[in-house]
């Protein structure tokens, strides 16, 4: 996987967390510290669950190994798909920022795994393509720690108009990424 490749998945994956940010920032109107310390845990929890998806499709790899092209198109178009859809079917930011929030650490915690779920499973993409998932993760959780920061204090500022825009953006990404995994196992392009 070239280098580009692990920065926009990257990107991808973290544009839930962002998009969350942006919320929790809008409404919690977090210090630089507070906005920090949420990134750090959108961060670590994204880097640790495409691992776990990784640990999984490795176990059925084997069996898998013939339609593998076929799985990792389908996941990432599905969560390339879920994204958009969520991104064109959000309410609007004056009400969901007006929609009550709990500020607690599990609240935190809780949105972090929700926003990574996608993590996950594009992770069991990963364990077909072979990759160095370490080198993968850590890409993940630091773009996401950087991201799910700036969303916290963008927030802040600009409120939750912004996450929207950026789940849209990263389900393209993902959907980009499946097709051309597609089209290369199946020799249409070569890259």
């Amino acid at each position: 996987m070239s280098p580009i490749t692990i920065l926009l998945l990257s990107l991808s994956l973290s544009a839930d967390a962002f998009a969350a940010a942006i919320g929790r920032g809008a409404v919690h109107r977090p210090t630089l510290s507070a906005a920090v310390r949420a990134g750090l845990v959108f961060g670590a929890i994204e880097a640790v669950t495409p691992v776990i998806g990784w640990a999984l499709g490795l176990t059925a790899a084997g069996f898998v190994q013939s339609v593998d092209h076929w799985i990792a198109f389908g996941l990432l178009g599905a969560v390339g798909g879920k994204m958009i859809w969520e991104a064109t079917r959000r309410e609007s930011p004056d009400a969901a920022a007006a929609a009550p929030r709990s500020r607690g650490r599990l609240a935190l915690v809780a949105t972090a795994v929700g926003t990574s779920l996608d993590a996950a499973a594009v992770g069991v993409s990963l364990a077909f393509l072979g990759v160095n998932i370490g080198v993968v993760a850590v890409s993940i959780g630091l773009t996401t720690f950087i991201l799910a920061t700036l969303g916290m204090l963008i927030g802040r500022v600009a409120g939750s108009r912004l996450g929207p825009v950026a789940e849209l953006i990263g389900g393209i990404l993902l959907i980009g990424m499946g097709t051309r995994i597609l089209l290369e196992h199946l020799g249409l392009i070569t890259w």
